[in-house]
């Protein structure tokens, strides 16, 4: 299993917006890709525009070939994209 670790910074004062479009997403989207395991989402208590998005792929092919090179991404960031305050710094990690 991967987790992919998404650090992600909003525009100021749409944190309820981004909320609900980042359920939505990971509810009609994330979760119907293949290798994709599971995914929740941490908000910042400091950073009231950051979140921390984790998804736990299969292996890191599903998500870095299988997801993001398909039409899912496309819709994927169509939802949650308009409320980035610039690109999320993504990594993964496997446990050890």
């Amino acid at each position: 299993m991967i987790l992919e670790i998404a650090d992600i910074r909003i525009q100021a004062g749409r944190q309820a917006e981004f909320e609900d479009a980042i359920r939505h997403g990971i509810a009609t989207v994330l979760s119907t890709s293949k290798g994709f395991i599971g995914a929740r989402v941490q908000h910042g208590i400091e950073s009231p525009e950051r979140y921390v998005l984790m998804i736990e792929w299969a292996t890191l092919e599903d998500h870095t070939e299988g997801f993001r090179g398909s039409p899912l991404f496309t819709a994927w960031r169509a939802i949650v994209g308009p409320f980035f305050d610039g690109p999320p710094n993504v990594e993964h990690f496997v446990a050890v």
